[in-house]
């Protein structure tokens, strides 16, 4: 019986992920039996119940959707920069630029001009006009095409035709879905190519069944690559997307390393570098592609130039600093800007306490703070470290060394080993008489504009355009500043100005504002040629910025929500009201399909581990089709709704319900795919106990309750449709309800307006 028993785990395909054939030179995975059965129903059911759900699906979306002729929520961001693009005035998001240059598209079509910049929510179409059905209609469009996308993914499964609907159906009736689908917003686009990246996946897997590296194996493992780039260009939640791909590529890859595929270690290498060439490799140069369309369409100066460097705003043209940035000299008065805080280097002629409230000794120096408005403390002329003769104005090089007077107290910059009073490791700034500068503290006086970017290090220093950091030469701290916390009282609640031991933080740049003394030769405007970067420098300075963006969007938000909340639908977000007509958008999803994606989810897991814990005991409940199944499309799918899902427990940013839409569509599929699974018959059958010829126990084709599961799509249908209906007027935002009205739909923790 043992020697049976290590026989049957040889060849048994539960138990090892793979086995190999001798009667045919090919390779058969786990679920390949399930995926490999013909179709339970007849092709022209399937075609019947994708055209009906996709009709009603293109009804619902577009109904009413010139309502309401405002702007609504997200679509004065998403709707300003399609108009920035037409205008090709610069801008920076902290998205790519796939989705939004689609919008762009449709109002290029149109002869739209981008002339309205959708600055506020409530701003009338009627008043501002702007092509906002055809912007909205393209969100519509993708959101019904989606529909179908979930309804063939389910069927490429091999699930029957009433489970296809069933799936299709949680995203046509879904609020959430609806309203994302209906306005100008970047969901749509990235819904529909994460489903598309699922479907792809699931043909390019079942294509390798039968004929791996054929043309059809090529064509959909580069329509997955295709589709996964479109996901990463709409929204880096793309990423989640990935690593969905990424684990069934990466579980595929290691069955096709067992021995028993029958594969050579050089066949095995192949499938690996053609799937990173079709999965990662292809899609990044999509990726740079949109890139690259993006800075050739955006070459004018506009309101995204503060966020780059000198360098880049150089490269666009009417770009202020072409006629702002002058030539800086020694002997110039100027005003030195913080970047990140916008505060000027200041000083006044109040001193550091003798004693901080701590009891910590300070120098009881000047203070030296920032200041965020103009003042005459402001102003510091620029001198060498050794004067000229007949102090001759010989430009400014970064990296030279210089001394800094403050003009209105005729003292001189210094830093020194003394802690300064809000961080007690950095150094205190301060300034000394010009008597102790040019004597005793004459080295503690020495400062250099180091260039803070991979600019020419010998430059010349511009206003504006010249970024750098103010090192002290003596103890190589950079002059830093901070709003984080204020000084006190004592120092008017003004920026601490200190020496930041770690001179290579960005946060250390500064840069010079203006040239009070400036003559007027040197305001004359000389028209400059526009310089140009490469593409890779542009790409990977805007590609920083917009990580490092997109990391600091943490403030508090009334309508944020943690993703604990979301599969519950327990929060949502008022997207749009109207006071006078007491109407009011809320973004919610269908409350009966979440939650029934919520017991889905939770009865799959309890059906694992009870799977787990019998076969620890040698006991075989399930047949081996049913296991098949259960760990086959399943376990995809569900992985699937993890990848999605969980990871935004790990974010620090700001976090809503609609980040949780991708996983919803393939919670969706699961769900109903998973109920066809309890409506079939999955008892372990004798077949299955066949250990000469394991192959056998797949022969059985297991029966499915189609009257009772029917049935039961039914039910859960007319409920979603009630729900749907029910909630339809803050969905569409169209019928004033009552007080009363608004309270019954107050479910959970959804708090909505008119309430009162």
């Amino acid at each position: 019986m043992a020697n049976k028993r290590s026989k049957n785990t040889q060849l048994d395909v539960d138990d090892a992920t793979l086995k190999y054939s001798k009667n045919r030179d090919k390779f058969e995975f786990l679920g390949e039996k399930w995926l490999s059965k013909p179709a339970p129903n007849n092709a022209s059911t399937y075609r019947i119940l994708q055209w009906t759900i996709t009709i009603i699906a293109l009804v619902i979306r577009f109904r009413k959707l010139s309502y309401p002729r405002e702007v609504v929520f997200d679509e004065v961001h998403f709707g300003k920069f399609a108009s920035y693009y037409l205008e090709r005035t610069f801008f920076f998001d902290v998205h790519p630029p796939f989705a939004k240059m689609l919008i762009a598209f449709v109002g290029w079509l149109v002869g739209y001009n981008g002339s309205f910049k959708f600055d506020d929510i409530g701003l009338s179409y009627d008043t501002y006009p702007a092509p906002f059905v055809a912007y909205r209609s393209l969100s519509a469009i993708l959101g019904t095409l989606t529909v179908p996308i979930v309804f063939n993914t389910l069927k490429e499964l091999n699930f029957r035709a009433a489970t296809c609907a069933m799936g299709a159906l949680l995203i046509v009736f879904d609020n959430a879905h609806v309203i994302d689908s209906r306005l100008i917003l970047l969901d749509a686009t990235l819904i529909i190519s994460i489903a598309m990246s699922i479907y792809c996946y699931v043909r390019f897997y079942k294509v390798q069944l039968k004929s791996p590296f054929s043309s059809a194996w090529y064509l959909w493992l580069y329509a997955t690559g295709a589709s996964l780039s479109f996901v990463i260009s709409t929204k880096y939640v793309g990423l989640l997307t990935y690593a969905t791909i990424g684990t069934a590529v990466v579980a595929n890859l290691w069955q096709l390393l067992d021995v028993r595929a029958g594969l050579s270690l050089r066949q095995v290498a192949r499938h690996f570098v053609q799937r990173l060439n079709g999965l990662i490799f292809a899609p990044f140069l999509v990726y740079l592609f949109w890139f690259w369309i993006h800075f050739a369409i955006l070459t004018k100066s506009g309101p995204g130039d503060a966020f780059m460097s000198p360098q880049f705003q150089e490269t666009l043209s009417d770009s202020p600093l072409a006629k702002e940035a002058k030539e800086v000299r020694y002997y110039d008065i100027v005003t030195i800007k913080h970047k990140d805080t916008g505060a000027f280097l200041h000083s006044h002629l109040e001193k550091y306490p003798l004693r901080y409230e701590d009891g910590r000794i300070s120098s009881n120096g000047q203070q030296v703070t920032g200041y965020g408005h103009e003042d005459v403390n402001n102003q510091w002329e620029i001198l060498p470290a050794v004067e000229l003769p007949a102090r001759q104005p010989h430009p400014l090089k970064l990296n030279d060394i210089i001394r800094l007077r403050h003009v209105v107290t005729g003292t001189y910059l210094l830093a020194h080993d003394v802690a300064s009073p809000l961080y007690p490791t950095n150094e205190e700034v301060t300034t000394v008489s010009e008597e102790n500068a040019n004597g005793a503290n004459y080295q503690e006086t020495l400062f250099k504009f180091q260039p803070a970017t991979n600019g020419d290090s010998e430059g010349i220093v511009k206003t504006k355009a010249s970024l750098f950091r103010i090192i002290h030469v003596d103890t190589t701290v950079a002059l830093w500043t901070h709003n984080d916390v204020l000084l006190p009282d004592w120092a008017f609640n003004q920026q601490e100005v200190n020496g930041n031991k770690k001179i290579i933080d960005r946060e250390n740049t500064w840069f010079v504002e203006v040239i009070v003394n400036i003559d007027e030769a040197r305001k004359i405007y000389k028209p400059k040629p526009i310089k140009k970067l490469s593409f890779f420098t542009k790409w990977t300075e805007l590609q920083r910025l917009m990580f490092e963006h997109n990391n600091k969007l943490t403030s508090e938000h009334p309508f944020a929500s943690q993703p604990e909340t979301w599969p519950g639908s327990l929060n949502g977000v008022s997207f749009w009201t109207d006071d006078e007509n007491k109407t009011q958008i809320f973004f919610i999803g269908n409350i009966i399909g979440w939650w029934f994606q919520v017991i889905s989810l939770a009865l799959y897991m309890g059906i694992v581990l009870a799977d787990m814990l019998t076969r620890q005991r040698a006991v075989y409940p399930l047949s081996k089709m049913a296991r098949q199944q259960l760990y086959g499309p399943l376990i995809f799918l569900f992985a699937g709704w993890v990848c999605h899902y969980f990871p935004f427990f790990l974010m620090g940013r700001q976090k809503f319900l609609h980040h949780y839409l991708p996983a919803h569509l393939i919670a969706s599929m699961f769900s109903a795919a998973l109920w066809e699974w309890i409506f079939t018959d999955n008892k372990s059958l004798d077949i299955d106990k066949d250990e000469e010829n394991p192959a056998n126990a797949f022969e059985a084709n297991p029966k499915n309750r189609t009257i009772i599961m029917c049935a039961f799509y039914s039910m859960l249908t007319i409920a979603l449709v009630w729900f749907f209906i029910y909630f339809a007027p803050i969905t569409y935002g169209d019928v004033s309800l009552t007080p009363q009205e608004v309270v019954d739909r107050q479910w959970l923790n959804v708090k909505l307006h008119f309430a009162k």
